[in-house]
């Protein structure tokens, strides 16, 4: 049970669950989305998870990412780093290519057909207008695929 009472505090109302607990949702979870921050934004990070690694030995990389006090989303523009909170996307890189793509999906990235040996991908965190904020590298190995004979027998 959840108990709230109209007691003045300077945040509103405040929250009592049966464990005793107290506080407020915004304590809990911060500022409402469609409320203006007010003061700095805290700073904006990628965090990026290894490859999943059942899809490997098939030349599939799976790369599941989060996107830390930005929003990703397919906004562009000077217009739009005024926007709060932020927003952005990311630039992404295979193997110290010279050219990149922009994602602004939010979604796990996938991409197929690595041959077998070893590969990175450069993830970066990027504002409206494609400056960096944070990034980061994965690299991984796909396994030699193994191939079967008329026989039976395992090539690899």
């Amino acid at each position: 049970m959840l108990t709230i009472s109209d007691a003045p505090t300077s945040m509103g109302a405040v929250m009592k669950n049966e464990t005793g607990t107290t506080g407020t949702a915004r304590q809990m979870i911060g500022a409402a989305p469609v409320e203006p921050l007010d003061g700095a934004e805290p700073p904006a990070r990628i965090i990026i998870d290894p490859p999943l690694p059942g899809a490997l030995s098939t030349g599939r990389v799976v790369i599941q990412y989060y996107a830390e006090n930005l929003h990703i989303a397919d906004v562009f523009g000077e217009a739009a780093l005024a926007v709060s909170p932020r927003i952005g996307h990311v630039h992404i890189s295979v193997d110290d290519a010279s050219w990149r793509w922009v994602d602004a999906s939010g979604q796990s990235i996938i991409l197929n057909g690595f041959a077998p040996g070893s590969h990175k991908v450069r993830i970066q965190l990027v504002d409206a207008n494609h400056h960096p904020i944070d990034e980061g590298t994965v690299e991984f190995v796909v396994p030699a695929r193994q191939t079967h004979t008329s026989t039976g027998a395992v090539n690899g």
